[in-house]
């Protein structure tokens, strides 16, 4: 069968469906599609961006979706290349974007018999993507098709001229809010506190309003947007202020936090959870309820709201924790915790702010500046690795100048394919910045591995000694090595990426986090 026909027919639904962007990572058995796609383009009804590495595109397909709110297709050759898209499919599931995986496959005939660029790809992403046609999609989740074609195709003249794009209409859920209506109105003399998760762009302004008129103690991250304009109401050093004296009633609005504190909930049995999200997970195993739903539907339909006490006094020394964390951050200027905030005052002013997995994303929301709102930050906190970090931030920033990305050494090696990108999208002020500590020092912080060899130790944070001038070299973006607070007098963004090089001072880091955990709450 001529495979010209199945690509047409596959890209026409795509158009009919909305989907309007589409990330290519080409080979012989997906020719047709790209054939397709390159007429579609032409008629000006499509956006197409190339790659070669399918683990980095489709997390670059996946920050297009974070972006626009709309589905971004990902397409593949057959074999291992519809493999690779497992991780960045399983990310969108956690975080409930419209990833559209389209694998090209050989004929149903060759499966499981050995030959070469053939796997059983039907159902290769398990629970993490629908499987079957946009019929039957909600818009919601992943999408799989698996587009079978013979590799020989002959096109005819099609040239889209009489096709137009659809609009995406994902499922509009039905919401039942009444038992979380009940809760927030229930007489507790402990009180309640809300922890603010990441929340699209049009969560914010009823989040900030609802959590103003409700008046809680909170703690809201950065991926919340709304981390320096709820400061009034925030707890600093939150994790361990709630831990040391934890409330009766935690409210969850937005993705699920990065802080410790949601991880103690598992053994706070007593204290009662509601989320508010969009993918209607817990994020707990523990008991706990959740409403799943935009927070700008929900939120309005819970009504007016009684103001909360601060039940637990947690505001009351919040000045005095901010003031001791600004203490020690000029007493270790050079240290990992000080440079990062230093780096938040330059970043506060750019265009928009992704944060890396593991460190980063905790340290920001600990000690980045408060002064200057930063509305459009982004994370990967579906399934919380670091892979494809750095191709999530370019496909979330393709279009927007000025943006920052912040990131581990270890999370920027592994998606060292990523960058490949970079002549195709917008550059202008871009920083990648790297806090290059020489591995994972996370795990040097969890208390649970202490006590573990220093051989254990070792193979835990993967030791890394990498000249990362020579991946700013790769990939024709500007180097910049920060070792001390002055060496940012050097800093200059400009048309080209700057990979934005910080080695902190390893023994002022580790008196800082000392004198830390000596800090009291």
């Amino acid at each position: 069968m001529n495979a010209w026909y199945p690509a047409l027919e596959v890209v026409k639904a795509c158009l009919k469906t909305g989907v309007r962007e589409f990330v290519v990572c080409a080979g012989a058995r997906n020719a047709a599609l790209l054939e397709a796609l390159a007429r579609a383009e032409a008629a000006g009804l499509v956006r197409v961006w190339r790659h070669f590495e399918e683990r980095s595109a489709g997390f670059f397909a996946l920050g297009r979706t974070m972006e626009t709110a709309q589905p971004c297709a990902v397409i593949t050759t057959s074999g291992t290349a519809a493999a690779e898209l497992l991780p960045s499919v399983i990310e969108a599931h956690y975080q409930a974007r419209p990833l559209v995986a389209i694998t090209a496959d050989r004929p149903a005939e060759f499966r499981r018999t050995g030959a070469p660029q053939s796997i059983v790809q039907p159902g290769i992403f398990g629970n993490y993507a629908w499987q079957g046609s946009f019929a039957d999609w909600d818009g919601k989740q992943p999408l799989h098709l698996n587009v079978e074609f013979e590799e020989m195709f002959e096109a005819d003249g099609e040239d889209f001229s009489n096709e137009t794009v659809g609009e995406f209409a994902p499922v509009i859920e039905r919401l039942n809010i009444a038992a979380l209506a009940k809760w927030l109105r229930e007489d507790d003399h402990k009180g309640i506190v809300v922890l603010v998760g990441g929340l699209e762009p049009d969560e914010r302004e009823e989040v900030f309003h609802f959590c103003q008129d409700l008046g809680a103690p909170l703690i809201a991250e950065a991926t919340s947007g709304l981390r320096e304009a709820l400061q009034s109401l925030a707890i600093h050093d939150g994790d361990r202020v709630l831990k040391a004296s934890p409330p009766s009633r935690i409210l969850r609005l937005g993705d699920v936090p990065s802080g410790r504190f949601w991880r103690d909930l598992e053994t706070l049995p007593g204290v009662s959870v509601w989320s508010v999200c969009r993918n209607g997970l817990p994020g707990l195993a523990r008991d706990s309820k959740v409403v799943r739903g935009p927070l700008e539907r929900v939120l309005p339909a819970i009504g007016e709201i009684e103001l909360a006490d601060d039940a637990m006094d947690y505001l009351t020394s919040a000045g005095s924790r901010a003031v001791k964390i600004d203490e020690l951050l000029e007493a270790y200027p050079d240290s990992e915790p000080a440079l990062l905030r230093t780096v938040s005052h330059y970043a506060s002013i750019g265009g928009g702010l992704f944060l890396g997995n593991s460190m980063p994303i905790r340290e920001w929301n600990l000690f980045a500046q408060w002064h200057h709102p930063i509305q459009s930050v982004r994370a990967n906190r579906g399934a919380n690795g670091i892979d494809g970090q750095v191709s999530t931030w370019l496909g979330w920033s393709a279009e927007v100048s000025e943006t920052w990305a912040v990131v581990g050494d270890l999370t920027a090696l592994y998606d060292l394919a990523g960058l490949f990108v970079l002549e195709q999208i917008n550059t202008e002020g871009r920083v990648l910045a790297v806090i290059n500590n020489g591995g994972g020092k996370i795990f040097e912080r969890l208390p649970r591995l202490q006590s573990l060899s220093p051989r254990a130790i070792e193979w835990m944070t993967n030791p890394q000694t990498a000249d990362l001038s020579g991946l700013a070299t790769l990939w024709g973006m500007k180097h910049l090595r920060v070792r001390q607070v002055d060496d940012f007098d050097q800093f200059e963004a400009g048309e080209k990426t700057l990979l934005l090089e910080i080695i902190p001072n390893a023994k002022q880091t580790a008196d800082f986090w000392a004198a830390w955990d000596r800090m009291t709450v």
